[in-house]
């Protein structure tokens, strides 16, 4: 005899609760191990191309392992303390580069600002609020970071994790399929497939779009000599995931720099809108539909409000659960949608057949 549907809702609630719960009280001891799981299933498609070509799992798994070391050192000691460097520069020269942006409006815009305007004055304090809290307010995230995630953690707890959940990847979704109930085994098994294909194509795809991106803009704008063009080129690729959003914010600051930078020299500040002009053509026309695919299930006002709640209720944790749990939800939510429109409550009941009364 089958549960009834009101037990098997209460069963399904509960564990949902208790995950809940969980995420809420032990977000910061489950931190490295979602790392380490984000990790290994960023990488398990890598492994399993590698076992195509006649590696082992466990060959696989070392060579991976191998080639993240090695970019992980020469990140840092290449890039990291660069953009690190950068970053203080920037939050230390920007009183210079708002003072100049005033005089700017006001030799060309003389009625605009006047030496004791309300615009004037907060244009003049803008720089030193930056550099007085953009310096304290850097030293403050780093602090938090450490406290949430110790050397220990990050550089041992993480990679082990990821490398024993990486070996065994195949083995843990096998035995996670034997204990689905039975009944709906089918069901779930598609669902899962569904939610696979949808994180599949925004995390690894949208990531290896922002890496490809961010690495162009950082590049290209140094070549052009912008003094700050790494940590530009990082932004944009950051925000890279929600549409337009990396150029329109990597493009504002790139020009807004360029023209303080380069005034007056026209054809460097052309350069530097070209580089995201260029990149926005390349991401639209090559990168997304190549990599991400053209129909990924997750809006980006969807995905911002899940990372706006799980960011506001669990904190660093919930940022890295939002995604998968959006994707989920919307999978659910399509599924749930297919199932309304065939059910008796969208279509309604068929007219019963009445015996004609005019039949003799």
């Amino acid at each position: 005899m089958a549960l009834p549907i009101r037990d098997q809702l209460k069963y399904w609630g509960i564990a949902a609760a208790v995950f809940m719960v969980a995420l809420w009280f032990m977000g910061d001891v489950l931190l490295p191990f979602l790392l380490g799981g984000a990790i290994a299933y960023f990488l398990d498609p890598v492994a399993d191309r590698l076992e195509r070509l006649g590696l082992s799992r466990t060959m696989a798994t070392a060579v991976i392992t191998v080639v993240a070391l090695l970019v992980f050192v020469l990140m840092a000691l290449l890039v990291v303390p660069t953009l690190v460097n950068q970053t203080v520069n920037l939050i230390e020269t920007a009183p210079k580069l708002t003072r100049n942006f005033t005089d700017f409006i006001t030799d060309r815009f003389p009625s605009i600002l006047d030496d004791d305007s309300t615009l004037r004055t907060s244009l003049t304090t803008l720089g030193t609020t930056i550099q007085e809290r953009g310096g304290q307010l850097l030293q403050t995230a780093l602090a938090s970071f450490a406290s949430l995630i110790n050397v220990l953690l990050l550089f041992v707890i993480v990679p082990v994790v990821a490398v024993y959940l990486l070996l065994d990847w195949d083995r843990m979704v096998a035995a996670i399929d034997r204990l689905l109930p039975r009944d709906h085994a089918p069901t779930i098994r598609q669902l899962a497939r569904e939610i696979d294909a949808t994180l599949a194509s925004f995390v690894r795809g949208m990531g290896t779009v922002c890496l490809i991106l961010g690495t162009y803009y950082a590049v290209a704008l140094m070549l052009v000599g912008l003094q700050f063009g790494l940590v530009v080129g990082f932004v944009a690729g950051l925000v890279t995931f929600i549409p337009y959003l990396g150029a329109l914010i990597g493009g504002a600051l790139a020009i807004g720099l360029a023209l303080f930078q380069f005034w007056g020299d026209w054809l460097s500040i052309g350069l530097v809108a070209g580089i995201f002009v260029l990149g926005q053509v390349v991401e639209g026309n090559l990168l997304t539909p190549k990599l991400v695919g053209n129909s990924v299930g997750l809006h980006p006002v969807w995905l911002l409000l899940a990372l706006s709640v799980f960011g506001t209720l669990f904190g660093f944790v919930g940022l890295l659960v939002a995604v998968p749990v959006a994707a989920a939800i919307g999978v659910i939510a399509r599924f749930a949608t297919a199932r309304y429109r065939e059910s008796v409550l969208y279509m309604g009941r068929e007219p019963e057949t009445t015996v004609d009364e005019d039949i003799r």
